[in-house]
């Protein structure tokens, strides 16, 4: 025990105790090393100091900062001291930040506090408002009754109706038409029986036939129910007689109408049509009993018209063909190379007074009875008129190949295109009525007023027994002359007394009612039955409107708003609604036009006198019932006080304080340019929406986030690209006032909202700001287009302008076709064709805001206009379009409308062009 634990022996055979005590000296040497040879080695260096003396110190301290003047430690202490700077500017701007951190703190704390209270304040206004809305409609239903539209009753088949009239020529409307079946709210449904399904359908002129169908078919009021219908028409004519279909006998004729299926035994509301294309047609009606059915045709003797029943109506010249516009005549000059012209046979002349006694003066005449027939007394005397030279005037009483007529009828002479050219050399054309005074209308003189309106060469009717076509519903006197037989020695003073501007009004009237009425067999059909619907003053179908199909679309960010465009400074330009879109008041109109003004404003040529033309002799066009409301004063005219300075500029007020618009902004392929533009618009005062018409065929992009202006954006798509549909009238256009603006126009806030005020002074006008105007090239015999500066303008762009909605109408579905598809052509000219529209209605100039002529997108795309083939192609389209309106209806004007309060700048060479309120 005692061996293994002192004595033992360790690995490599040394001992145990050896090791130990080497241990121990490493130890003490170590520990030597570490502590006695730092004290020598200091002691040593001290000595070396301060042998050397204090000038030569190496390690120890330098008085004064001497370690600094060291190159190498000279940049760390530049270091060290802008570090020492930094820190204290930190610190105190720290100190800076608390004390705001607290000020700010205790605003938050007010700012809470006037919330909260606010907040209370604004609870009690809803309170107050909600009970003061609860009592405005329970005044409101205290003094107006709640009227609704009354139940459809409609009549039994078998209902034998009211009792027959004395005679059939006795039939009036009160007597044998059946106003049960026509209800003020019918909308007037008319059921047409298939030509097919009648005996004499397989006589009828294919042409006719063919046209009747086509007509039908694009027809408004047509309904495939018999048992609803309000009108049933049957096509009875024109017939082909042929050696083996003959015309049927009256008897026979009169069973075949008896066996229709909805007859009802006497033909009530039963309208038989009789379309004629030739000069000389088939009365084979006449010994016919029609019962309480109307008859519309072209040849009526006295014995047999119904007045106010039967319906004198137009012949179809044009029955599958469109009338060419370029064809036609310009309406000025006014005055042409004949006088008058007159060109006809009479095939079997009546017997003449004259020619039955002494010869008497025509004075003497006068005096004793009328002669049986003056036509002998008017070829003398209109020969006598053109043999004096005093005017060139063109009569002829024979013909080489004269046209089949009537007995005592004055035939057609050669053919259409023969007569055309005459006509189109004539200021007058005469048009002698029958000499037989009980042939009260025919075909013959019904296509001799045809194409005189149709060139131009304005109608002068020698004979006041005659019934022109649709004469209870159209003022013929606006656009003929209408001049008793015995006054033929007066004729030619008469044409000459009246003067250039007389005849230019009746000229463009007679183009008028020919456009709407007569030129294509659309529009023979729809005047038929617009005729019958506005004698049982039934009103007219809402025209349609162009439905959005909408494009989905993500709105990103509320959208900023640009300084330069919306920061108005100390002007207060209205406020922005937060209450959801105020559409424009729908007024049911209709029945208003329907009950009154039915002859006098229905039928006149657009003009000074009419504001809106309309389709046939329909009043009111579509909802236009619901848009022309606050133009015509039929809204209440609200209390208080425009005001002045401040409360001038926060509310629109007039007759219409609570009015918004609709922007309409055309884009094509330019995102980033669109999304500006919208953005733009947000915070503009009275803005009810905003409609994008998307002209591309690629959709948006996915990924585009579109600005949230707080009001709707509305993205429609289109099926094509046209420029003509920025002009259509889109159903998500709720407001009267339209601002059509281009997605690059750069527009400030004030200027937007002076020209909506402007606007609401001339809702019948464009209003708009840049200016442009036409001018007459004389070396080129053409018109131009110009968009310099001038004094004088004639057209406002619509790539920024104000109109009436009704104008879109009016552009979409009642202008010619020929001018969309030159818009469609060009890619160009949709503004030109807009002014155009809307000078030929009000014969009124546009009117122009503010000093701005043009606009510029700095960054945009390049633009159509800047295209050098663009001003050569607007050159084209005014003269087509003065072609086609066969003048031209721009009107110049000096006149511009600027704004002291919205502090437009004006140019100082400038100023003395215009007027200024």
């Amino acid at each position: 025990m005692m061996q293994r634990n002192g004595g033992g022996v360790g690995p490599g055979g040394q001992p145990w105790l050896l090791r130990r005590v080497r241990l121990t000296w490493l130890s003490f040497m170590l520990f030597f090393i570490l502590v006695f040879f730092p004290l020598i080695a200091h002691y040593y260096l001290t000595t070396i100091d301060e042998a050397g003396g204090p000038d030569k110190r190496i390690f120890g301290p330098r008085p004064g900062g001497e370690l600094c003047e060291a190159k190498h430690v000279q940049d760390l202490c530049r270091i060290r001291e802008s570090v020492s700077e930094e820190l204290l500017q930190l610190e105190a701007k720290r100190q800076e930040l608390n004390g705001e951190i607290s000020r700010l703190n205790l605003r938050i704390e007010a700012c809470k506090r006037s919330i909260d209270s606010a907040k209370q304040d604004l609870l009690q206004l809803k309170n107050v408002i909600s009970q003061t809305e609860h009592s405005y409609k329970e005044l409101m239903a205290q003094n107006q009754p709640k009227l609704s539209l009354p139940v459809r009753l409609l009549p039994d088949k078998d209902d034998p109706g009211l009792p027959p009239p004395k005679s059939a020529r006795a039939c009036r409307l009160r007597s044998c038409f059946d106003y049960a079946r026509c209800p003020l709210t019918s909308g007037f449904p008319v059921y047409v029986y298939d030509t097919a399904s009648y005996p004499w359908g397989e006589s009828l002129d294919p042409l006719v036939k063919q046209a009747f169908a086509t007509s039908v078919k694009s027809s408004i009021y047509v309904t495939n129910n018999p048992s609803i219908a309000c009108l049933y028409v049957v096509l009875v004519g024109e017939l082909q007689e042929t050696p083996s279909s003959p015309l049927p006998a009256p008897l026979e004729l009169e069973k075949q109408l008896k066996a229709l299926p909805y007859w009802r035994s006497d033909g009530h509301n039963h309208l038989l049509v009789h379309l004629s294309r030739k000069s000389m047609t088939q009365n084979f009606l006449y010994n016919v009993s029609t019962g309480r059915a109307a008859v519309a045709q072209s040849t009526f003797l006295e014995q047999q018209y119904r007045e106010g029943f039967d319906l004198v109506v137009s012949p179809l010249v044009h029955a599958l063909s469109e009338p060419n516009f370029l064809e036609v005549p310009p309406q000025v000059p006014v005055k042409r190379k004949y006088l008058f012209t007159f060109q006809g046979e009479k095939v079997e002349s009546l017997r003449s007074s004259l020619q039955e006694g002494p010869h008497q003066s025509f004075e003497e005449e006068m005096e004793g009875d009328a002669p049986a027939d003056y036509d002998d007394r008017i070829i003398g005397t209109l020969k006598a008129v053109q043999d004096s030279h005093l005017d060139q005037v063109l009569v002829e009483f024979t013909c080489k190949t004269p046209r089949p007529s009537l007995p005592t009828e004055w035939a057609l002479c050669g053919e259409r295109e023969e007569r055309l050219e005459v006509l189109k050399a004539s200021t007058f054309a005469l048009v002698i009525s029958p000499g037989d005074c009980q042939l009260v209308a025919s075909a013959g003189s019904s296509m001799r007023l045809f194409e005189a309106l149709e060139v131009g060469a304005i109608p002068v009717v020698l004979g006041d027994h005659a019934r022109l076509p649709y004469h209870e519903l159209i003022r013929w006197s606006e656009a003929a002359i209408m001049v008793p037989k015995p006054r033929i020695t007066e004729l030619h003073f008469l044409l000459r007394s009246l003067s250039d501007n007389d005849l230019l009004a009746m000229r463009r009237q007679g183009r008028f009612l020919w456009e709407t009425y007569f030129s294509t067999s659309e529009n023979v059909l729809g005047t038929i039955l617009a005729s019958v619907r506005t004698s049982i003053q039934v009103p007219a179908a809402p025209i349609r409107e162009e439905p959005a199909q909408e494009i989905p679309h993500k709105a990103g960010k509320m959208a900023g708003t640009d300084a330069n465009l919306a920061d108005n400074g100390d002007l207060d330009l209205g406020p922005v609604e937060t209450e959801p879109p105020y559409a424009s008041p729908r007024f049911l109109r209709n029945f208003t036009y329907t009950s009154a003004n039915t002859y006098q404003t229905w039928n006149r040529a657009p003009g000074p006198f009419h504001l809106f033309p309309h389709t046939p002799l329909d009043p009111v066009l579509p909802s236009e019932a619901k848009y022309l409301g606050s133009g015509t004063g039929f809204r209440p005219i609200a209390g208080g006080a425009g005001g002045s300075g401040k409360e001038f500029q926060a509310a629109l007020g007039g007759n219409v304080p609570r009015e918004q618009f609709t922007v309409v902004m055309l884009t094509y392929e330019r995102e980033e340019v669109l999304m500006n533009s919208l953005e733009r618009l947000n915070g503009l005062p009275y803005l009810n929406k905003v409609v994008v018409v998307w002209n591309s065929p690629k959709p948006p992009s996915d990924d585009l986030l579109w600005p949230d202006i707080g009001l709707p954006i509305v993205v429609v798509r289109t099926e094509k690209n046209s420029l003509n549909n920025r002009f259509l009238p889109w159903d998500a256009v709720e407001t009267e006032a339209i601002l059509s603006i281009d997605d690059d126009a750069h527009l400030r806030h004030d200027e937007i909202m002076f020209g909506f005020r402007v606007w609401r002074e001339a809702r019948d006008r464009i209003v708009g700001f840049p200016g442009r105007f036409h001018a007459w090239d004389v070396n080129h015999q053409s018109w131009l287009y110009n968009s310099n500066y001038s004094c004088e303008l004639s057209m406002v762009l619509t790539g920024a302008a104000f109109f009436h909605k009704y104008y879109a109408y009016l552009y979409s579905y009642v202008m010619p076709q020929a001018i969309r598809d030159m818009v469609d052509e060009y890619i160009n000219c949709e503004d030109i064709a807009m002014n155009f529209l809307v000078s030929h209605i009000t014969r009124k100039p546009p009117i122009k805001v503010t000093s701005r002529w043009t606009f510029r997108c700095p960054g945009c795309p390049q633009a159509l206009s800047h295209d050098d083939s663009h001003f050569h192609e607007r050159h084209k389209c005014i003269n087509f379009f003065v072609k086609v309106y066969g003048y031209m209806p721009l009107l110049y004007t000096q006149f511009r409308v600027d704004s002291v309060l919205f502090k437009t700048r004006l140019p100082h060479d400038k100023t003395k062009c215009f007027k200024f309120i």
